[in-house]
């Protein structure tokens, strides 16, 4: 059975479609890159696995259920963070998101210590529980918001966006951490990036969303001319040089300056609770 399935889905949002007559599978312990141009529609996506944004027409499943809001079969990293006291110690934040709470400070009994306890470790982030989160790097951070997202022990991943103003040695870091829990908690991931090449190496399948469609299978299936220039609506070259995959409308990079807009402010931003 198929961990994310979906069967002819269309999701709109504010009156625009942001997918039209979709479907696809991701299987269990699959690690599957999410990509596509600037606002076409990956965090609405992510948001629908959730079961925080209802399809037009179609069915979306998760582990073999319909998508609904608190499936604990779903962990989620979220691009828009809350704000979160810097006085707060990694303990704190992570225990903050125990037990269904967010940013707040619930009364964990034993079971709900020993999970964040687990969390922590996990992630190699027990060293962090004693320090303020004024203190630690964006690389830290991240490490602590994914042991926010494995609260529950998931089988699926989702994570919005996590590379975002991370320097390249963070961003392999996070990547490598992700791919190692995928491997050794038998989690299905589902990562989205503006990027390739940070998670080359790491990812099974790309799946590729533009202009209302989306394509999954991989990278050298997806990442090609023909396919990316019906998802971008305009000419796309895919230029192969070593291991690094360059997408190309003209002389511009389109991965690249998606990535640059949108460290400045202006990306595709859907506040998101669970």
């Amino acid at each position: 059975m198929s961990l994310v399935s979906f069967e002819g889905v269309t999701l709109e949002l504010g009156g625009r479609t942001i997918l039209s007559d979709v479907g696809f599978d991701i299987e269990p312990g699959e690690f599957v890159g999410l990509l596509g141009p600037n606002g076409a529609g990956k965090t609405t996506l992510l948001r629908a696995i959730l079961g925080l944004v209802r399809p037009r027409a179609g069915r979306i499943l998760v582990d073999g259920r319909d998508a609904a809001r608190g499936q604990r079969a779903v962990g989620y990293m979220p691009q828009v963070r809350g704000s979160a006291d810097l006085r707060w110690t990694g303990w704190d934040f992570v225990a903050s998101a125990a037990g269904g709470h967010r940013w707040g400070l619930p009364r964990l009994d034993a079971a709900g210590k020993a999970e964040v306890a687990w969390a922590l470790d996990t992630v190699g982030a027990t060293a962090l529980a004693r320090r303020p989160l004024g203190e630690l790097s964006g690389g830290e951070r991240q490490r602590l918001l994914l042991s926010q997202a494995l609260l529950g022990r998931p089988r699926l991943l989702l994570l919005d966006e996590p590379l975002i103003s991370l320097d390249p040695a963070h961003q392999r870091g996070v990547v490598e951490l992700v791919a190692r829990l995928g491997r050794e908690l038998g989690l299905g991931v589902l990562f989205s990036a503006h990027e390739l090449n940070p998670l080359m190496g790491a990812i099974d399948r790309v799946l590729y969303v533009g202009r209302g469609r989306a394509v999954l299978g991989t990278v050298d299936a997806v990442i090609t001319g023909p396919v990316l220039s019906r998802l971008y609506g305009s000419p796309i070259e895919v230029v192969r040089t070593g291991r690094r995959i360059f997408v190309m409308a003209g002389d511009t990079e389109v991965e690249g300056e998606a990535h640059r807009h949108d460290h400045h402010g202006h990306a595709e931003h859907h506040h998101a609770g669970l």
